[in-house]
Parts: C-alpha cells; sequence; structure tokens
C-alpha cells in the first residue's frame, strides 16, 4: 500500500458527495449513482482510501486523479475509470474534479459486462480503451456537457435501463449467493454451498466469475466491513467495540485490517477521510449501507 502524509487536508478545500435514487429495475444490477465534486487550492490535492468494495465506474471532468489499488504503483487515471470488485483499498489522490460514479453489484456486473469479475478484481483500467465497457463510454462525453446534476443522474439511469434490453438474462445463483454474503451469520462456505443448495465446486466457479474472489476471501471481506463501518459512522468507538462477532480476538481483526487497508487500525483511524468520511453518512441515509459492500441486493 502506498504510503502518504495524510496528516492534513489543503485548507480552503470542499468536498462533497451526493446520491441519487435509482429507477425501480435497476436496482438488482447498481448499488448506487453518485457525484463527488472536489475543489481544493491550484496544485494541491486531497488523499483518501477507498475500502474494498464491489465494482465502480467513474467519469471524471477535472483534474484525474492519481490512484493505487493496495500495494500497486500510484498512477493517473483515466477519465473515464472502470474498477473492478476490490479485496484491498484504493488510494487516491483528487485535484479539482467533478466525478460521476456508478456501483456496479454482482448481479449487474454479470448482466451488463462482458467479462468475468476476477479478471478486473483489485485492478483498474481506462474503461474507454477496454471493449468491456464500449457501451458505457458515450455517458463521458454526455456528462460533460450536462450542468444540471439531476438531469445528470436521470440521463445515466436512463442508459442502463436501455441496456437492458439485450443483456443476457439473470442467474439467479448470483443473487442468491449476494443475498448470503450479507447475512451477518454466515460464516463459512459450507454453510454457502448449504444455503444455495450448490457444491463448493460450483459455488468456487460462480464466486471467481461474478464476485471476482473465493468464497472464502468474500467471506472474510464482509466480516471485516460489517466491523469497518460501524467504526465510519462513530469514529469514536473503539476498535474492539467495532467488531464484527464472527472474530476470534481483536488480534484475527488486526490481520484482518492490515489485509484489506494495508495498515493497522490506529493509523486508519488518525488519517483524515476528507471523502469517504462525510460520504458514509451521505450513503447511508441514501442507500442504507455506508459502504457499497454492505448493500443489500432487491430482485
Amino acid at each position: 500500500m502506498p504510503h502518504r502524509d495524510a496528516s492534513s487536508v489543503p485548507s480552503a478545500s470542499r468536498v462533497a458527495t451526493r446520491f441519487f435514487p435509482l429507477s425501480e429495475p435497476l436496482r438488482p444490477y447498481l448499488s448506487t449513482i453518485y457525484l463527488t465534486e472536489v475543489a481544493v487550492p491550484d496544485g494541491s490535492r486531497v488523499e483518501d482510501y477507498l475500502h474494498p468494495e464491489w465494482a465502480n465506474l467513474r467519469f471524471v471532468d477535472g483534474d484525474p486523479p492519481r490512484a493505487a489499488i493496495g500495494g500497486g504503483s500510484t498512477v493517473e487515471a483515466s477519465r473515464f475509470i472502470a474498477t473492478g470488485p476490490t479485496s484491498r483499498a484504493s488510494y487516491f489522490a483528487a485535484g479539482n474534479m467533478r466525478t460521476w460514479g456508478i456501483g456496479v453489484l454482482p448481479m449487474g456486473w454479470a448482466k451488463f459486462i462482458p467479462l468475468p469479475a476476477g479478471e478486473l478484481a483489485d485492478r483498474f483500467c481506462d474503461g474507454g480503451a477496454h471493449p468491456a465497457f464500449a457501451r458505457f463510454a458515450p455517458l463521458a462525453g454526455q456528462l460533460r456537457q450536462t450542468d444540471d446534476a439531476d438531469a445528470a443522474a436521470a440521463l445515466i439511469d436512463a442508459h442502463f435501463r436501455a441496456l437492458l434490453a439485450d443483456a443476457p438474462p439473470d442467474d439467479p445463483a448470483i443473487l442468491a449467493a449476494h443475498r448470503a454474503l450479507v447475512d451477518d451469520d454466515l460464516s463459512s462456505v459450507a454453510d454457502l454451498s448449504a444455503k444455495l443448495g450448490l457444491s463448493e465446486r460450483s459455488i468456487e466457479r460462480l464466486s471467481h466469475r461474478a464476485f471476482g474472489f473465493s468464497p472464502k476471501l468474500l467471506l472474510r471481506r464482509q466480516r471485516f466491513l460489517r466491523s469497518l463501518a460501524r467504526f465510519m459512522l462513530d469514529p469514536s468507538m473503539a476498535w474492539i467495540d467495532t467488531m464484527d462477532h464472527h472474530y476470534y480476538d481483536q488480534a484475527q481483526f488486526t490481520r484482518d485490517f492490515r489485509r484489506f487497508m494495508g495498515m493497522s487500525p490506529r493509523d486508519y483511524a488518525a488519517r483524515p477521510k476528507p471523502i469517504l468520511g462525510a460520504a458514509a453518512f451521505a450513503r447511508t441515509a441514501a442507500a442504507g449501507a455506508p459502504v457499497q459492500g454492505l448493500h443489500k441486493p432487491t430482485g
């Protein structure tokens, strides 16, 4: 994980994230449509870390962010960033920019993206150059020409609804697996197998194709995200009080924290969170969960 000095946030900076409702037909496939606007003094940037999440498509107008996933090299991202599901934190440094984002759930990945999720897991690419994302590329220019936020969100919604017409049929196993993964009581791959009525080998194949990772790692990620989400909504809590009930002890939680965030819980707590901090509350109000990985699917 790239190490950055984030002891301060540029003075006179402004960060705002707004979430927009989805039309009913898209709710099984997308988590949210959101707009993040960053204004900073010229030449400066705000830094933050995205927690592990499902896939996202982002359209950037303004200064392209610099980004890295896990311990990867920090690079300047494209204007259309397509990110697969992640199991590691994503570092990013944002200058003056306006970014539209679309959270893509596992059902949505299978519906709209002709690529196994595992092929872009813990990676991002230039969506404008990758053939799997060609059907979304026209949104980049359309959003730059739309100043009204509500109209732009409606444009994104309409674009995805139009794609439903010739999209492949739903795989009910993906929805069933996703529902199981957000069940707080699920604790093992054996439990998942019994819940879905599928062999562990079948679940392994489904998991890599639609979710990006092995079912064992996904269960571990969900346990971690439930703990992290409690802290994001109440940073005054001690880490031991945020820990999910499936953790054996604090040492196991700390190992998971380092695995998923690339730093210790103490180091993370000390960092400013200029974008993700406020967004957690806004996302909870709009979509029912402070992080995308805990979003409960519909359908």
